[in-house]
């Protein structure tokens, strides 16, 4: 089955991701400051992808694969926003 996601929702400054496995997976928004930025009504917009394996915000333009989160890796384009 592998690690899908099923659902998202946000507490805090916390992201929860329930996985199709039964885990739930939880991530603090400072890894992604775009979500952290946004509104909790343009949080709550959001599709999963490829079948569970990933996350995205349209309005945001914010994608997140779940495997990522597995890893403990966070926003990648913060290093880009930086340096610029």
């Amino acid at each position: 089955m592998g690690s899908l996601a099923k659902a998202v929702r946000f507490e805090g400054e916390m992201l929860w991701v329930d996985l199709l496995d039964g885990r739930t997976l939880g991530v603090p928004l400072a890894y992604f400051p775009r979500l952290l930025r946004a509104t909790p009504e343009q949080r709550a917009v959001y599709e999963i992808s490829g079948g569970g394996s990933g996350l995205h915000w349209p309005e945001l333009d914010e994608d997140i694969l779940v495997a990522g989160l597995l890893a403990g890796i966070g926003d990648q384009t913060r290093h880009h926003e930086s340096a610029a």
